[in-house]
């Protein structure tokens, strides 16, 4: 490695360490506000936050490299054009290109891990992240015994102190409730002062008591052994006095319990791009599934129209199919070698109305949706008679033409308004039925869109280092700005830039609006064509953003617009 190289390479490791870790913990803290409340009274130890905290950190890897890579590179160049070392460097035949080629090969390395990372370290750390915040929320607080005021934090006790000395340990006016029993107010202890403090590791609460009454009331010792029915006459009631007495309780309650993974381990920030590949798979299999359903029962729906149409199943679904019945045969085939498969009889013969219906006499016609319903309803209760029919024994009065000829002189008859309202019910129910199969596919297609932009997510925040890289070398070269002003500023823009154009195209593909690589890779494709320009401008020496260059600019269009108006007109 040249000298250069180490030069240029070296300026820029430091300020990317310290900007990296400058903005994760930016990101952490704002993330963090969102739970403070949560977290803030649950008396969590110091490797229970800590944990969390680190799991969150690398949770915000994938935000904070493109950042930090943005900004190190804009203080590196920044830096070398203030101090003249990139115009001597350009001064010895050395171009742009080749000066940044060394910390373009170092992004492209840190590309590299940032994939890595996001594969494989984040939905790990997001996994660990939120279901350890999830356990979090559903512990109790710690506890706080207020003073005047009932405490009932400990399960099936109530303890009241009217006052609480700055020991923390001294306590004035002890009144405890044990409702352990489970049986009303019937234990209680009253003191004149005590002790408060755990044992064992805070594992359980032990009060000392001075100077107070204990008062229980219940039934009969002996009835309760005899298994006895209780009777209010038979209750008795005590009351002892005690100059000191100990009183110990159980704070497992407030341990924070850890819930098992597995019941997180489905949400999409918590999947590597193989468990994506299999989320979509099965999505895709259940939309596919609920369309091939819907095709198979659309005589349901549209009994009543062409119901000797064939209906050519579209390819994706037909592919399907052929799959599931492959499988079903298969299933079959395994089936048959261990039981024998009973058959019905042929013999038997037995009319049925889809016999009918297909008969050469019945053709269904093209007619509007509610007379179509109309005559179905009709056919209904024909085939109510029918079925009465089918029950008897058989006569040559029951032939199929004598059947169908009561069937189209009943079609023939007027209708009347009961078949209309029967007809318009059925309406109503089909029009439901068919809504509920849409919404059960857009449903689908929506999860599937959902696990999609994760997939390509993972792909483009690891090469967003790379556009963040072609902005920040040579706006730094053309900016000619060290430090953390003018280059943390421009940074700032650009990734506000970059952060709203990511979540605008998340959301428009989410909705539909764009397809799912489009909107997802929007932003790293328009920060890409912002960057090239940018190098094209820097190895032009371009002074895109001086003053004076925009001044002169400005003085010739004035005096362009000046020469044409007092320019004489030809006769």
């Amino acid at each position: 490695m040249k000298k250069l190289d180490k030069l240029i390479l070296t300026s820029f490791i430091g300020p990317f360490t310290l900007t990296f870790l400058v903005v994760v913990f930016i990101l952490l803290t704002q993330h963090m506000l969102k739970y403070f409340d949560d977290i803030i009274g649950k008396g969590l130890g110091w490797d229970v936050i800590g944990q969390l905290l680190f799991y969150f950190g690398v949770f915000m890897t994938p935000v904070a490299l493109p950042l930090a890579v943005l900004l190190s590179s804009l203080i590196t160049f920044g830096n070398l054009g203030e101090h003249f070392e990139l115009t001597a460097v350009k001064s010895a035949g050395i171009s742009l290109l080749r000066a940044i080629r060394p910390i373009f090969s170092f992004v492209l390395i840190l590309t590299v891990v940032a994939f890595y990372v996001n594969n494989n370290l984040v939905p790990k750390a997001a996994l660990e992240a939120y279901s350890l915040l999830y356990d979090i929320k559903q512990k109790k607080p710690a506890l706080d015994l207020r003073e005047g005021a009932f405490y009932n934090g400990i399960p099936d006790i109530s303890i009241k102190v009217d006052k609480r000395y700055p020991d923390g340990i001294t306590i004035k006016n002890v009144l405890i409730y044990d409702h352990r029993k489970r049986d009303g107010n019937k234990d209680v202890t009253l003191a004149d002062s005590g002790r408060m403090y755990t044992i064992l590791n805070e594992r359980y609460l032990k009060l000392e008591l001075f100077n107070g009454y204990n008062y229980s009331e219940g039934s009969n010792t002996g009835q309760e052994l005899a298994g006895q029915k209780r009777k209010h006459n038979n209750e008795t009631f005590s009351r002892s006095k005690f100059s000191k007495t100990q009183v110990v309780f159980d704070l497992s309650s407030f341990d924070l319990n850890r819930t098992d993974k597995k019941w997180f381990q489905g949400n999409r920030i918590m999947r590597n791009l193989n468990e994506l590949n299999d989320d979509i798979d099965s999505v895709n299999n259940e939309i596919l599934n609920q369309r091939l359903q819907y095709y198979n029962h659309r005589a349901n729906y549209f009994s009543h129209i062409e119901r000797t149409e064939e209906i050519t199943l579209p390819l994706e679904v037909q592919q399907f199919k052929a799959v599931n019945d492959s499988k079903w045969a298969l299933n079959d085939k395994q089936s048959r070698g261990e039981q024998t498969v009973s058959k019905p009889d042929s013999a038997t013969e037995q009319l049925s109305i889809q016999q009918i219906t297909k008969s050469d006499k019945v053709k269904p016609t093209r007619r509007g949706f509610l007379r179509g319903l109309t005559d179905s309803v009709k056919a209904d209760q024909v085939t109510q008679q029918f079925q009465q029919r089918l029950a008897r024994p058989y006569t040559a009065s029951d032939s199929a033409s004598s059947v169908i000829t009561k069937l189209d002189s009943l079609l023939d008859t007027p209708t009347d308004a009961i078949v209309y309202s029967q007809a318009a019910a059925r309406a109503r129910a089909i029009r439901s039925e068919i809504s509920n199969a849409i919404n059960t596919v857009d449903v689908y297609i929506t999860e599937r869109k959902v696990f999609e932009i994760q997939w390509h997510k993972i792909l483009a925040n690891s090469l967003a280092c790379i556009a963040m890289f072609l902005i920040g070398a040579p706006l730094g070269a053309i900016i000619k700005k060290g430090g953390l002003g003018v280059p943390f500023l421009v940074s700032i823009l650009f990734f506000i830039i970059y952060y709203l154009l990511t979540m605008a195209g998340e959301k428009w593909a989410k909705q539909g609006l764009v397809p799912v690589p489009m909107g997802v890779w929007a932003a790293d494709f328009i920060l890409l064509i912002i960057g090239l320009l940018f190098l094209r401008q820097a190895r032009l020496d371009a002074r895109l953003f001086d003053a004076d260059a925009y001044l002169i600019a400005f003085d010739k269009a004035k005096m362009w617009l000046t020469n044409k108006r007092i320019r004489p007109k030809p006769v």
